[in-house]
């Protein structure tokens, strides 16, 4: 009898588990998935308005990824040679790993990184060297540069998902500097960040800069990202890797309209750091967690031997946050979204409340 080699092939597949999403908790306080509630409603009522009223959706949105190249590159001061476009950043990254990664291609990345990312190399069977973070959830740049001699391409989600760490800018360009294969830097929370690499990639063709509207437009339902890069990589990427049409006409003309009004946007951006701080500092006030500092929208912070407790109770009172457990030498980590001041707030009362 003829192997069933396809049923065998499924067993593989699903043995791998795939990229765990939070569980959806209904009418919750939804601090869980590092969205943006910061940025209004209505602008995205209005995002969507505007973009209805532009599309025609019977049709191909033919010559619409290209508008919105250019929408972009004028927006993040880039020449639009030099941008592609997915459908999220996490479709661009895949597209990368799997035209560009074989079993025999090493990636240096930080444990924990971006779980997608993870969970795409142990599709494709890509071996990974991953250095662990210190007590204090900061990274050893020195490592990098040391172990960078045993790899081919180089990830850094910066800021990191979930610790919130980020190389200061120096650290973090010597390091790509230094490297001589691909480097891929992952700036989905880049805006809530004190830098970006984007203009580096001028200079550096084995670099590759990938961001995304999800978080600092709060545009996550729309899946839409994009990447700088050399000339020559984005049109490889453009035309041949990428679908012919990756994006949704929706999405394209609210996007376009995102990106021509991007006061909103910083506005939140300013509205989520200073929140930032204010979780951080309330939290340090308990001696049941330690806190980590963060350079995106959100905060990771170790409750012990309480997490399964605190994240029990929270969820309880319809507030929904991630419950990571075990990163390195912490046992009990916790994620929480920087969302609006109230949001913070009656997540903060919860808290306090939990520990009297």
């Amino acid at each position: 009898m003829k192997t069933n080699w396809y049923e065998k092939k499924i067993n593989d597949l699903l043995s791998i588990g795939g990229y765990e999403k939070p569980e959806l908790q209904q009418d919750s306080l939804k601090l869980d998935s590092n969205e943006n509630y910061v940025i209004s409603k209505q602008f995205q009522n209005d995002l969507i308005s505007g973009a209805k009223k532009k599309s025609d959706v019977r049709e191909y949105p033919l010559g619409g990824v290209e508008r919105l190249i250019q929408a972009i590159g004028k927006f993040i001061k880039i020449p639009s040679s030099m941008i592609g476009v997915g459908n999220g950043s996490d479709q661009i990254l895949d597209l990368i790993l799997a035209n560009f990664a074989t079993t025999k291609t090493k990636v240096l990345t930080s444990n924990p990184t971006f779980g997608f990312f993870e969970e795409r190399c142990k599709l494709y069977s890509i071996p990974m060297i991953a250095l662990p973070f210190s007590n204090d959830m900061k990274l050893n740049v020195a490592e990098f540069k040391k172990q960078s001699k045993n790899a081919d391409i180089l990830y850094l989600d910066s800021p990191n998902n979930p610790t919130g760490f980020q190389f200061s800018k120096a650290d973090l360009q010597k390091l790509v500097k230094s490297f001589d294969g691909l480097v891929i830097i992952d700036e989905a929370y880049g805006e809530f960040s004190k830098y970006s690499l984007a203009n580096m990639v001028k200079t550096q063709p084995n670099l590759i800069v990938v961001q995304t509207l999800s978080k600092s437009f709060g545009l996550a339902g729309l899946r839409l990202g994009y990447f700088i890069a050399n000339k020559q990589f984005t049109e490889a990427f453009t035309k041949v890797l990428q679908y012919p049409y990756p994006l949704s006409t929706l999405t394209i003309e609210a996007g376009i309209l995102a990106v021509e009004k991007p006061q909103q946007m910083k506005d939140s951006v300013e509205i989520i750091k200073k929140e930032r701080q204010r979780i951080i500092e309330t939290l340090q006030k308990y001696n049941t967690f330690e806190v980590f500092d963060s350079e995106a929208n959100f905060v990771l912070f170790d409750a012990h031997g309480s997490y399964q407790r605190v994240f029990t109770a929270l969820f309880e009172q319809g507030i929904s946050i991630r419950k990571l457990g075990k990163i390195g030498n912490h046992e009990g980590c916790l994620r929480v979204t920087i969302g609006t001041k109230e949001m913070n707030s009656r997540f903060l009362l919860a808290i306090r409340d939990l520990l009297r």
